[in-house]
């Protein structure tokens, strides 16, 4: 019963308090008029995030401003087509990325329409993808063998079969990231 009745003083006896100094917080004990200091480190404002997670590490707000406006206003066909172009891929593919019909995208060759918003934004992020692979692998023929390639870092799949999917794509980008530093699985 007295040893409870001590450490219960003891408790009672001992204050603590916790002030905010500058940049740094301390923790201070205390028993009447001795104090020890206890550094600890506030990192609570520190963003501990990568850019690269995000996928446009090479721009600046104001480019991807411009490129959300550009998605915005929408892409027209013969900006989709040019893109086309590019790639080894047939218009039902191409369909099938962009979440519509074949008989929509042929509409759309047919009358020189505008794409909506989100099949403007996949157009736009398909493109920085074919730029970002040709930069890495130093030309076209080289990233689109590797497109149509079954890759075992992402899973045995082929890197096109990720482009229907805004995650699919941005996983191809942190790949081609990995690739450029020499991370290759």
């Amino acid at each position: 019963m007295k040893l409870i009745k001590k450490n219960v003083n003891r408790l009672i006896n001992y204050r603590q308090k916790s002030f905010l100094f500058g940049q740094k917080s301390y923790i201070c004990k205390y028993k009447n008029k001795e104090m020890k200091k206890y550094k600890t480190i506030d990192d609570s404002n520190v963003v501990n995030e990568p850019i690269a997670l995000y996928g446009y590490q090479n721009f600046d707000d104001a480019g991807v401003f411009k490129i959300i406006d550009i998605a915005q206003k929408g892409i027209s066909f013969k900006f989709f087509d040019n893109l086309v172009k590019k790639f080894p891929f047939t218009f039902q593919e191409w369909a099938e990325f962009l979440h519509i019909s074949g008989k929509t995208l042929s509409r759309y060759q047919k009358e020189e329409k505008t794409f909506d918003t989100l099949q403007s934004e996949k157009i736009l992020q398909i493109e920085m993808l074919y730029t970002r692979g040709e930069k890495v692998f130093g030309s076209a023929e080289h990233f689109l063998i590797w497109l149509q390639t079954e890759n075992v870092a992402l899973g045995k799949t082929k890197p096109q079969d990720l482009l229907g999917s805004s995650f699919g794509i941005s996983l191809l980008m942190d790949e081609l990231t990995r690739i450029e530093h020499g991370i290759l699985a």
